[in-house]
């Protein structure tokens, strides 16, 4: 089977990260230090060791993780301040992108080995969207997944099932633009998504992945990706 080398991704660093108090009183979530560096930086990063166009949006204290992020000589900062996270799908420069791209968050720390999630991506047929899983991690909340082979039929914060979404997915904004009505709300667009068969779950899961939500998650990272 051939298919093409996924060359963007997108990370959504907008939030305010309210849950990282007082570490995010005066800067944004992704300038949170880690390892000599930030979330985000580190992010960077390691995507760029195989992926060649990074895009980010800002929000929360944006001019800050702007200069931040032009020292990472990122491809493009969308500014999505006061927006919903799936704003920039309808919205941006991206509305017409016809290609599939990784979509990530700025709190995900994770090791992804990308060639095996794009061929399956292809295998599965290019979805609208796929959502990456992995096993529940204690003291991590997620949205668990329902599904039927890779198909999806539920997510759900309050029923459990193997596996949950661990904030990383691939999808083509074009596609969702031609057959969805735009939505600023994630939640929203699964569940339309779902309606049309179109939300898939991915076979393959990072080698490790974390996400830290509050002060207690990143002091646990810390041990986690020594």
């Amino acid at each position: 089977m051939t298919y093409r080398k996924i060359n963007h991704a997108f990370i959504m660093a907008a939030g305010r990260g309210t849950r990282l108090m007082p570490l995010t009183k005066k800067i944004p979530k992704g300038l949170v230090k880690f390892k000599q560096t930030s979330l985000i930086a580190r992010g960077i990063k390691r995507l760029k060791k195989y992926i060649n166009f990074v895009h980010i949006s800002v929000g929360y204290k944006g001019p800050i993780l702007a200069k931040h992020l032009i020292e990472e000589k990122v491809s493009s900062i969308i500014n999505t301040d006061k927006k919903g996270n799936s704003w920039w799908i309808f919205n941006s420069i991206f509305k017409s992108f016809n290609s599939p791209i990784y979509v990530l968050t700025c709190d995900n720390v994770t090791n992804i080995d990308f060639k095996k999630l794009e061929k399956d991506y292809y295998k599965k047929g290019q979805p609208l969207c796929m959502l990456i899983p992995t096993k529940p991690i204690k003291g991590l909340a997620g949205d668990f997944i329902f599904k039927k082979k890779n198909i999806v039929k539920k997510l759900s914060r309050t029923q459990k099932s193997d596996i949950y979404c661990t904030g990383i997915q691939i999808l083509n904004p074009k596609k969702i633009n031609d057959k969805i009505k735009p939505t600023d709300d994630f939640n929203i667009l699964w569940k339309k998504l779902i309606k049309i068969r179109q939300l898939y779950v991915s076979d393959v899961m990072p080698k490790k992945w974390y996400t830290v939500d509050n002060v207690d998650n990143l002091k646990k990272l810390k041990k986690i990706f020594k």
